[in-house]
């Protein structure tokens, strides 16, 4: 068979509009594609590739796991997903864990939670979920409406009622919003989708201190922050606040599909036998999988080493802004940064990721506004530098185009 882009159109619904080569491997944070053209990768396929294409502890797991078995249904549990839930339950303020398959089905796991839970504790009036404009949360009816982003969740129909969206950043707006009928606040310490922002302390400990003032649930959607992306195991760790739920997902099985909802035991009480479920949450190929990766990233080295190279990063991307001044700053904390486009710039980041994957650099967007990178955390220092002077040279060419 003949495996061209033009497939896509043809045989794939069009929701995507990927890139016109196709990468056919990979290995650490190189990938190459159909003809043999090496790119140096600064997506981490959306912050999931958290040690790069093929890395041997994860290929071994897959490899080992394989072998043993698949799938059973959560008729019966299994071993791997005993061990990766002892690991997150141990590194973590979490009790218990909850299995899914991607961060989407994590918070829909997390909200449908919250609002069983105050249900039971508080009554049906208790129901309102606050998160954030600009917010990501997921493609699921319920979590899209929840992220703070009409785009994504208009022209669906009716949407999930009781929902409300403060603003990033502003206690007072949330303050405007809260009651003691919230029964949970849903936040990401540190916006990606919405364009890399970082929460301030002032911020973040007030969230908390409103919560629990109104007895609702504090849930920190971790999908893209955690697993070490910023330095911290999770990002909740540098910012001295304790969520009662946390999401993740992404990094957390290094590119195989699984997604957690780790959260404590009282709280999990709620889900009782049969008011949840996932045919293939906690299968044993994916939790083989994750728990290597969990413990790869889950180390002194790795996790000191991702506040190292984002300096090299920052430094690189200052130095090439300096020459070249598209960007007003670079946001963000370790290895999940974003370049934000100056007023003349505005709107533009697509074209800076064409340039990119031309010059034969795979880069992001977060928004129309932001250039995005997620690369592996142990992305060797020679790969920064070779991708940076790609990104140079991509950058180059949109200014020189004008």
């Amino acid at each position: 068979m003949n495996v061209t882009r033009e497939l896509f159109d043809e045989v794939m619904v069009p929701n995507y509009n990927p890139a016109a080569m196709i990468p056919v491997r990979g290995l650490g944070s190189r990938v190459w594609d159909q003809n043999d053209n090496e790119y140096v990768d600064f997506a981490g396929g959306i912050a999931v590739n958290v040690l790069g294409h093929c890395h041997p502890n994860l290929v071994n797991a897959l490899k080992e796991q394989g072998d043993k078995l698949w799938h059973l249904s959560n008729v019966f549990t299994n071993e791997p997903a005993l061990r990766l839930a002892k690991k997150l339950v141990d590194a973590t303020f979490a009790e218990q864990v909850y299995f899914a398959n991607s961060g989407g089905e994590a918070n829909e796991a997390a909200l449908k939670l919250a609002r069983r839970w105050a249900l039971e504790h508080h009554g049906e009036q208790k129901n309102q979920i606050i998160a954030f404009k600009q917010g990501f949360h997921g493609r699921t009816f319920f979590t899209v409406t929840v992220g703070g982003q009409p785009a994504y969740s208009d022209g669906f129909g009716p949407k999930p009622g009781a929902i409300d969206h403060a603003v990033y950043n502003d206690l007072d707006s949330l303050k405007a919003l809260i009651s003691d009928n919230t029964c949970a606040v849903m936040m990401e310490p540190l916006q990606g989708e919405g364009g890399i922002i970082s929460p301030t302390a002032e911020f973040v400990k007030g969230v908390r201190e409103l919560c629990d003032q109104h007895n609702a649930l504090l849930i920190f959607d971790e999908v893209q922050s955690g697993v070490g992306r910023t330095g911290d195991l999770y990002a909740y760790m540098g910012l001295d606040v304790v969520p009662d739920i946390l999401t993740t997902a992404k990094a957390l099985g290094g590119g195989f599909p699984i997604g957690a909802m780790l959260t404590t035991k009282a709280i999990a009480a709620s889900l009782k036998v049969g008011t949840h479920g996932s045919t293939y949450g906690g299968n044993p190929l994916a939790c083989a999988v994750a728990e290597a990766a969990f413990d790869t990233v889950n180390t002194p080295e790795v996790l000191e080493g991702v506040a190292r190279k984002e300096q090299l990063f920052r430094q690189g991307l200052d130095a090439i802004n300096q020459k070249y001044n598209v960007f007003s700053e670079v946001r963000g904390k370790g290895l999940l940064l974003g370049g934000v486009l100056t007023e003349k710039y505005q709107g533009r980041s697509r074209d800076f990721l064409v340039a990119a994957t031309k010059q034969k650099l795979m880069c992001l967007v977060a928004g129309a506004n932001v250039v995005r990178f997620a690369p592996s955390l142990v992305v060797p220092d020679e790969d920064i530098q070779e991708g940076l002077a790609r990104f140079e040279q991509a950058v180059a060419s949109v200014v020189n185009a004008e």
